[in-house]
């Protein structure tokens, strides 16, 4: 039964590719559960009830990760920054297998898992509460017609800029040139500051850069990384 309060949302990405090997379904039925950051879909939290991200990560600080993809970035930051939780959320399920595993060999403890749209979970990220944002290597979305599927759209901006306390970073990396052109467009309009003083400052990748596979790819067939940094205004 849908939800009276639920606001109707289109998705447009896969949620599954190819068949899942046998680990990777005992990934999911073992652990998957067990990492979850709490009530999130509306049928397990239809008041939409702000998650307990204190007792979640022990008061640490949060982190979000948007749309992980296989999870290194994710796992890398992860075992990288102990002192910090962070948040992972991606639809597609073979990504969410392959971030289970990752974690198992990782044995980091500092993470959640949201199998779903990240939409979903900032609906119930409490006000302020995240202070570092990623997003790598988003779907482009190439196509002009398409271009309102991007998350950098007020959409995805405006609930994201809720969540994110005042003076957080947001992390954006894409080889897309028009991706870079819409998101120094829409991302300050939504309450952010670039951060770029200097081309290197959006040539050169973060000092704490895990190169994904996605980038990895776009070298390989010759794109150009851009890194933007943003910050939350006060």
């Amino acid at each position: 039964m849908t939800h009276p309060d639920r606001p109707h949302r289109n998705f447009y990405g896969r949620i599954k590719g190819q068949a899942l090997k046998r680990s990777q379904k005992t990934y999911l039925d073992q652990d998957l559960a067990a990492l979850s950051p709490g009530p999130v879909g509306w049928e397990e939290n239809p008041e939409r009830t702000p998650l307990d991200v204190q007792a979640l990560f022990s008061g640490r600080p949060l982190w979000l990760e948007i749309g992980f993809g296989g999870g290194e970035h994710l796992v890398h930051q992860a075992a990288q920054n102990p002192g910090v939780g962070i948040i992972g959320a991606e639809p597609y399920i073979n990504g969410v297998a392959m971030l289970l595993g990752k974690i198992r060999r990782a044995c980091v403890t500092n993470l959640a898992v949201h199998p779903g749209d990240v939409r979903d979970l900032m609906d119930v990220l409490p006000a302020q509460s995240v202070q570092r944002a990623f997003l790598l290597y988003p779907d482009p979305w190439p196509k002009k017609r398409h271009h309102r599927r991007r998350f950098v759209t007020p959409e995805h901006l405006e609930p994201l800029a809720l969540a994110m306390a005042p003076g957080a970073t947001l992390r954006i990396a894409t080889d897309i040139p028009d991706y870079v052109r819409q998101a120094l467009e829409e991302v300050p309009r939504a309450g952010f500051d670039w951060l770029a003083e200097s081309p290197a400052d959006w040539r050169k990748p973060w000092d704490d850069w895990l190169s994904t596979r996605y980038e990895q790819k776009a070298l390989r067939e010759g794109r150009v990384p851009h890194y933007l940094t943003f910050r939350r205004r006060f």
